[in-house]
């Protein structure tokens, strides 16, 4: 039953030209597993997205701000949607960005970003609990942290091809 992403149009979002290393179709333990080890319930919205495509490189990869980013004045870029259970999916992202890299414990990847690792975008649970709707916003790696979107639909809405 879909509750996210009506009249959403799928076929002109993902770019096909580009697979995660492991398509897999995601399953209930899968999600359960991931949300044990991140210790994070995952937003329905991006549960919706993963069992529809787990993850992937969306030709919509650009996301407006109205703070100027280091290589932008009005917007933030994606490369990539993280999956589950896949090479560099939500689990291992947030580890080894969270672990080794020191960005902020909110909660975890979901974006990765073209500056290889300078830059990631999070849903962060910081401001109402592990088991609540997370906010998206953009990390440097510095710690800067810009305010995106309420939740993961309203961001997955708002990508574009051009700002």
């Amino acid at each position: 039953m879909k509750l996210h992403f009506e009249n959403f149009d799928w076929e002109t979002f993902w770019d096909e030209d580009y697979e995660i290393s492991t398509p897999i179709n995601v399953t209930d333990e899968m999600i359960i597993e991931a949300e044990n080890i991140l210790n994070y319930k995952l937003p329905s919205s991006y549960i919706e997205l993963i069992k529809i495509k787990n993850g992937g490189y969306p030709l919509k990869n650009l996301f407006p701000t109205e703070t100027p980013k280091s290589w932008s004045e009005n917007c933030i870029a994606i490369t990539r949607i993280c999956g589950v259970g896949v090479d560099y999916g939500i689990v291992e992202y947030t580890e080894l960005m969270i672990g080794e890299w020191k960005y902020p414990n909110i909660g975890f990847v979901v974006c990765s970003c073209p500056s290889a690792g300078h830059d990631i975008v999070m849903l962060d649970y910081s401001t109402n609990g592990k088991s609540s709707e997370p906010r998206v916003v953009h990390v440097e790696d510095g710690g800067e942290i810009t305010f995106l979107a309420d939740n993961f639909e309203l961001f997955i809405k708002g990508l574009t091809c051009e700002i």
